[in-house]
Formats: C-alpha cells, sequence, structure tokens
C-alpha cells in the first residue's frame, strides 16, 4: 500500500515526479511518520493589528516556489480562494527586497509575522500565509541560508513547475512581446480573465530559436533539477501545471494541497482564463523548424498537445 514519498529524508505528498537530471516517477512503500506529515503550526502576534479571538488558532506558513510562466499565478488564486489563506503575491520581484540574505529575511518575517498587507491578506483568522517566490529572485543564490530559515521556522515549500517546457517557452516569449505591444487597448496584461482577452493575446505568435531550443530546453531542467537539489531537505511538495489544469476545484492534486497545509478541504476557484489552449502548432511562426528539431529526440512529446 502507498502512502506517501520521502526524499532524503523529507515527506512528499508527492504530485510530480523528478531526479536530479531527469523526471521520473518515485514511489516508496512505506508510512511515513506522522511528524513529517503535520505542518508546523504558529501563533504569530502582528505588529499592525491585533488577531482577537483567532490569537489561539494556529497559522502554517509556506512559499509557492516555481519559475515565470508555470501556472503559479493562476495556482495562488485557486489558494488565495480558500477562506482561511493568504497568499501574498511575488513579493520578492521587487529587487531591493532580495538584494542581500538580511533584506530576505526582514521580508520574510514580516510575511510570516502577518505585517504584510495585501489584497489577499486574511489577517486575523488566515490559517495558511504565504506567497510566490521565483527561483530567479534570489532563491538560487541564497538557498544555503533560506533552506536554514525554512527549517527553523517550519515554513513548507510548495514546487510549482511544467512538464511541457516548451509550451512554457511560447507563453514567455509571448508574455515579453506583449510588454511592449501593449495588445489589450494598450495595457499589458500576464493574466487574463476572458476568452476575449486570452485570444488577443494567443493571436501573437513567437518564432523561437531553434538552434539553442534543446539546449534551452535543457537548461531549464538543470535549474529546475538543482532547485529540488538544494531544497530537498525542506518539508515540501512537487506539483505540476499539467496536472492541475485538469483537476480543478477538489481534485485529487488540489485535495493534495490543502492537506499538505491542514487546511479544512474546501472547493478552490479562479476566474483566469487560460491564453494558449490547444495544439502548440498554432502559437509558433516557425513551427515546422520546431518539429524538425525536436522529432526523435527525447524532447519530442512537448509537441504534442497535453491539454
Amino acid at each position: 500500500m502507498l502512502f506517501g514519498v520521502y526524499l532524503y529524508g523529507t515527506c512528499l505528498k508527492h504530485v510530480g515526479t523528478f531526479t536530479m537530471l531527469k523526471f521520473q516517477n518515485i514511489q516508496l512503500n512505506q508510512k511515513p511518520s506522522l511528524e513529517a506529515l503535520i505542518p508546523t503550526l504558529h501563533y504569530p502576534k502582528p505588529e499592525g493589528f491585533s488577531r482577537g479571538e483567532c490569537a489561539l488558532n494556529p497559522v502554517r506558513f509556506f512559499a509557492i516556489i516555481s519559475m515565470q510562466r508555470s501556472g503559479s499565478g493562476w495556482f495562488e488564486t485557486l489558494l488565495n480562494s480558500h477562506i482561511n489563506v493568504s497568499s501574498n503575491g511575488e513579493i520578492f520581484s521587487v529587487i531591493d527586497r532580495r538584494n542581500n540574505v538580511s533584506n530576505i529575511i526582514q521580508t520574510l518575517e514580516r510575511v510570516y509575522n502577518l505585517d504584510w498587507f495585501t489584497s489577499a491578506s486574511k489577517n486575523e483568522c488566515s490559517a495558511a500565509v504565504g506567497f510566490k517566490w521565483m527561483l530567479n529572485q534570489g532563491l538560487m543564490e541564497h538557498h544555503r541560508e533560506i533552506v536554514e530559515y525554512f527549517n527553523h521556522r517550519g515554513i513548507s515549500a510548495i514546487f510549482l513547475f511544467r512538464r511541457n517546457l516548451l509550451r512554457r517557452m511560447i507563453s514567455v516569449l509571448a508574455n515579453s512581446y506583449d510588454r511592449k505591444a501593449k495588445l489589450l487597448n494598450g495595457t499589458h496584461k500576464s493574466h487574463v480573465h476572458s476568452e476575449q482577452e486570452a485570444a488577443a493575446l494567443s493571436s501573437y505568435k513567437p518564432i523561437i530559436n531553434s538552434t539553442s531550443l534543446i539546449t534551452d530546453l535543457k537548461e531549464v531542467e538543470m535549474i529546475t533539477a538543482r532547485a529540488l537539489e538544494n531544497f530537498n531537505s525542506t518539508r515540501h511538495m512537487v506539483l505540476y501545471y499539467e496536472d492541475l489544469v485538469t483537476n480543478r476545484t477538489v481534485g485529487p492534486k488540489l485535495k493534495d494541497v490543502q492537506e499538505f497545509l491542514g487546511l479544512p478541504l474546501m472547493e478552490l476557484t479562479s476566474r483566469q482564463v487560460k491564453i494558449h489552449k490547444g495544439s502548440l502548432c498554432d502559437f509558433v511562426s516557425n513551427w515546422d523548424d520546431v518539429n524538425k528539431t525536436l522529432n526523435g529526440t527525447e524532447y519530442e512529446r512537448f509537441l504534442h498537445a497535453d491539454y
């Protein structure tokens, strides 16, 4: 009977798969310890307000660790639809907050002490508090100190990646183009809430550098593997965007997330609409070159629609 997954002595509610360099299925027929399954409980005392009657309600700390255009914005809106979750966005997108370890720790302390206020803040009665952290926002450069902080403070990490790295690359290129082109009435949007907006953004078809394509895909794989290796001593779980897309609301994967954070199960919803849906050949200008480059390689699977 399968109960859970341990990697490097850390319990995972494993909803994804990985190795150091390649993705593969990992299973372990072993019952995890109760201590490893239960997130650390905290009772923060914010400086900016009183938790009042909720002061005795425990809070779990988490961080969503991801890469740009991997579905983390959509995933965070799902989490924030939970009445007890406050996920505060991409706080380390501001360089001054991540330019040294001291600033990073100070920022983390504000977030986990409930003194970080955003539209997502549930404040007094939050049961889980966290934020999004991209790998290129100081996380890898200072991983030793951050892992030490995570373990000391009992912070759970939720890794969110994409299996189809070609689809992610298309999204990155299209989003980068729209920062300048501003296709939606002169406004740049990374996420949309209507099919019309999604169609407008997906109308741009980027040209992919087929010469460096395989090297670029390998580099992203290596970065992902390195991040998982660096944080293997933390309490963490691994998710893949593709699994979440087909398991909305209280499906198996989102149920795992809520259980991982020790939350009461709720139906999770989001108003965001997917931008690039369907066959990838419809979203790339030089699709023939891309198809020729990847056919017969380990990345050939990326060419086919996966949702």
